[in-house]
Formats: C-alpha cells, structure tokens, sequence
C-alpha cells in the first residue's frame, strides 16, 4: 500500500509539472488560442481537446474556459463544446500514458533535469518542466504496475473489491471521492488500469470505477469556480451535469458494457481505458446537438447571471440620440472600470501581505473584465454623431475615453507587472522587512485614496478636487523617495530580509508611482480648462533669477 500510495503521488507530482510547465511556456499563447477558437461548436470542440492534451489536464482547461465565458469573450454554448472536447483530450491522454513507453521515463526525467539546468528563459525552463513531469508520469505507471501486481494476492482487497463489485453505485462514490482528493480523473483512471491488469480489478468494477472517476473529476473547478460570476459557473456546472447523466445512463448496464467489450478487448487494463474514451467520445456525440437547449437549462439554474455579469450595464443603444444621456451612461460604466481597477489592487495587496497564490491568479480574470470594458465604452461614444455633439459635450466625451483608456493601462500594469512581482515573492519565499513591508502598503494605500478620488472627479468635474489630487502626486514623489532611501539605509545596515527582496521592492514602487501618474491624469483637462495647469515643471529663468535674489 505504501508503494502505491507513493506511486500515484509521483504521478499526481508529474502530472502537476507538465500542467505547470505548459502553461509558463505557452499559457499566454494558450489561452489567446482558446478564447479565439470559438467560432463554432465543432471547432471550439477541437480547442478544447488539444489544450486538454497539451496540458494534461481537463480542470486546466476547465478553469481557462471559464474565465472567458465569465468576462464574456465566450458563449456558454461554446464553452461547454469546449468541456467536451476536454473530457475526450484526457482519455485520449490516459490511452498515450498506457502504451508501453515505460523505458523512455528514466531518459525523459535526464533530459528534462539536464534541460531545466541549462535554461535560462522562462519557456525553456517551462518547457522542460513538462519533459521532466511526463518522463515522472511514466516512471510512476511502471511503479503502480509493480505496487498492484502483489494486491491480487491480498484476501483483504480482494473482498474490498468483490463488495464494491456487488455494489456498483458505491464504486461510483469511492472512485469520485479520491478523484475529487487528488483533483485528477486521469490519475485514478490509470490506477484502475494498473488494479485491472493485475487481476485485482474485474471488467465491470473497472467500468463503474471509471465513472466516478469522471464524475469526481468535474467537481474540483466547480470548487475552483464558487466565487466566479454566473457566466463562468455555468461552464463547470455544466460540465459536472452532463457527466452525472452520463454515469446515471450507463451506472445499470456497467456489467452489460464489460460482456460487449470483452468480446472486443482481450487485455483487461486496455478494457479500463478504451471503456474511459468510449464514455467521453459518446458523451461528446449526444452532447454536441443539444447544446443549445443545454445553455438555456443553464441560464435558468442561474438567471441571475443575466443581471449580474453579461458585460457593459450601463451603455444603452436607444440613448445614443440623447448625447447627455449617453455620457452619463458611459461615464457610469467607466466608474464600473474603476471599480475593477480597485479590486485588483486590493488583490493584488492581499496576495503580496499573504503569499496567496490564487487571490494572484484571479488577477488575470479581472484583467480581462478591464479590457472589455474598456473597449466597449470606446466604442459606444464613437457611435455619439459628433455633429450633434455641442464643444461641452465633445469634451466630456473625450475625458471619459482618456480615464478610461488610463485606466486600462493600469490594469495592464498590475496583471502584467505587479502581479510577476508578487509571483516571484512566493516563488522564491521571499519575506520584506517588517519596515519594508508597512511603506510598500503605505503606498498601496495612498494609490487606492487616490483612485477613489479620481472616480468622485469624473462624476463632479470638481476643480479642488482635481488640485487635491494633481498635488498629492507631490506627496507620491515624495513617499518613493523616502522608501527608496530608508530601504537602502536597511541595506547599509544588513538587513537579510531587504538584501532580498532589493529588487522586488523598488520595482513595486517604480509601478505604483506610475499608476498614480496615471490616475491623476484626470485631473489635468479640468485644470486646464480653467488656467491652473502649468504646461511644465521647469522654471523659466525670470523665476530663476527671483528665486536667487
């Protein structure tokens, strides 16, 4: 047992390398792919299966899947064609993991630790993760072969084994429980593989166990996915759904199934696994015609998702012939932006102080929101006639798309900058220094004031307020300045923590400096317009010279 437990660890472990590998190589690239791959169902159907078999991993591709469909870059029909293709990507996996390749394991884990050592680019070194996971994937199937082949031998197992043969149903729940415990269906299906060819495992329990394989294999990215909009929801519980009617259909007839397939399949571990690709291919062929009628039961499970989420709110067709009512649609949804912009740096923050790897990844997802908005509002005032438009007007619409545009820069800035940073903290287990770490959340704090003072200018178009905040960039410039000098008067002094995360602090308050330059551009066009707005900073030299008498 203790063998078998260590083997199906070294397999969960490979399988964790080759997802994490893929995705620091190409993930990128990756889900680009995925969100443009959509436009129609067969197709998203090809999407989903590919990445599933470039990642190893259906719940990869299951949480992928759902944040587009929650920022609205996916229909939920195409999403769940996308599930489709993903359950059939990773029993095509189980059946490549069951060919006999266990001789290129030790040679792939050289290759991969040999690469990895010499790599010097994050791909490189993502890529030859994924060579060391699969070549462990491999090693740890030829050490499952060898744990199970003496269990057969077990008169214990073997009257566990026989009970949960009597009791089909019951072998669905187990099967589904560990598969939720490890959070991979691939795993236990190849367990059951490794129990069905040491004799332990008969046809019919293989085929029940490979049900709740896959029906516990959908639950962990509903797990994952409980705090995400309706919109994403629906692509897990979807999911989760079609393969709970796929287990209740077949659940009866397991015994039936295992008589028709070994008439077929002589070997009783390629019996497991052709029966897992068997289940996903019919699943994805009574599936793929009634997705439509699938969307809509899952509208219904949550309607709230059409209220809630569903993209821009506040952005109303009919009130483009009304540019006064159009402008305060647009600026109520670029106020929506804001808000995004504050929760992502309150995550961000969050995940800095508490080293949480998740509250970082979710970043990425509200990024997106971001962009979409960003671009929705943009182009909803290009469909303002400007002829129509009188200056003030023009005006007001032009502030909105520059905050805007200001504000997708500093999304940009904490998904693709701050968020690396925080990354690399936990990465490295790096810690600051209990005086580093309250200024680095000084300026956080400072940055968010600012934020929220920006949002209540575009609504007033106050003028104090726009001096306010076009004068606490002094009170900015000022607070990075003494952090920086306090940081290196901590170095000076040696102070391990600061010698260590040298680089992560002062690049983290060069990009919070730079999202206050951002958001106080705001600011200037009111200024402007009333003649407070100098056009620079340098002194001309009769105020020089006053200066020096």
């Amino acid at each position: 047992m203790l063998d078998l437990i260590g083997a199906v660890a070294l397999l969960l472990w490979g399988l964790r390398l080759v997802k994490t590998g893929v995705i620091r190589s190409f993930g990128t690239r990756l889900r680009r792919w995925i969100g443009s791959g959509t436009r129609n169902r067969l197709l998203a159907f090809g999407v989903g299966l590919v990445a599933t078999i470039a990642l190893q991993s259906s719940t990869a591709t299951a949480l992928m899947t759902a944040s587009f469909a929650g920022s609205g870059f996916m229909s939920s029909m195409m999403a769940q064609a996308v599930m489709l293709g993903a359950n059939v990507g990773t029993s095509l996996v189980t059946r490549s993991l069951a060919f006999n390749l266990h001789v290129l394991g030790p040679l792939m884990i050289a290759l991969g630790v040999f690469a990895f050592g010499f790599s010097y680019s994050k791909p490189a070194k993502g890529l030859s993760r994924a060579v060391l996971g699969l070549g462990l994937m491999l090693l740890s199937l030829r050490l499952l072969g060898q744990a199970t082949e003496p269990m057969q031998h077990s008169r214990v197992l073997v009257a566990l084994m026989a009970s949960l043969n009597e009791v089909p149903v019951l072998a669905v729940i187990v099967a589904a429980v560990i598969a939720i415990a490890a959070s991979s269906s691939l795993a236990i299906v190849l367990l059951t593989m490794s129990l069905a060819a040491s004799g332990t495992v008969t046809p019919a329990l293989g085929i029940a166990l490979v049900l709740g394989a896959n029906l516990g294999g959908a639950i962990p990215p509903v797990l994952a996915t409980l705090r995400y909009s309706a919109l994403a929801r629906r692509v897990t519980i979807g999911n989760m759904l079609v393969r709970l009617i796929g287990c209740l259909a077949l659940l009866p007839f397991t015994a039936t199934a295992a008589r028709l397939l070994s008439h077929l399949i002589h070997d009783a571990a390629a019996l497991v696994v052709d029966a897992h690709i068997a289940f996903n291919i019919a699943l994805a062929l009574i599936m793929l015609p009634v997705l439509r009628p699938l969307s809509a039961l899952m509208r219904r499970i949550l309607p709230e998702a059409a209220q809630l989420d569903g993209g821009p709110r506040h952005l109303d067709p009919d009130s483009l012939d009304t540019p006064a009512l159009a402008l305060a649609g647009a600026a109520r949804e670029t106020l929506r932006i804001g808000d995004c912009i504050t929760a992502m740096l309150q995550t961000n923050l969050e995940a800095l102080k508490k080293n949480d790897t998740a509250r970082s990844s979710g970043i990425a997802v509200m990024d997106d929101e971001v962009d979409r908005l960003n671009s929705a509002v943009k182009l909803y005032l290009a469909k303002l006639n400007s002829s129509a438009l009188d200056e003030k007007d023009e005006q007001r619409s032009n502030e909105i798309i520059r905050y805007a545009t200001n504000l997708e820069h500093i999304g940009d800035i904490v998904d693709r900058n701050l968020r690396d940073l925080v990354d690399k903290k936990i990465r490295n287990q790096l810690s600051f220094s209990a005086e580093g770490a309250a200024e680095i959340e000084e300026f956080y704090r400072m940055t968010l004031e600012n934020l929220r003072l920006a949002q209540s200018i575009l609504v007033t178009g106050d003028a104090q307020l726009a001096r306010q905040l076009v004068e606490s960039k002094v009170d900015i410039r000022h607070l990075e300045e003494r952090s920086a000098t306090n940081h290196m008067a901590r170095l000076r002094d040696g102070i391990i923590d600061s010698m260590q995360t040298s680089s992560l602090h002062l690049d983290i308050l060069r990009d919070l400096k730079r999202i206050n330059a951002h958001i106080a551009a705001i600011a200037y066009p009111i200024l402007k317009r009333q003649g407070a707005l100098r056009e620079s900073r340098i002194m001309t030299g009769e105020q020089i010279a006053v200066i020096s008498r």
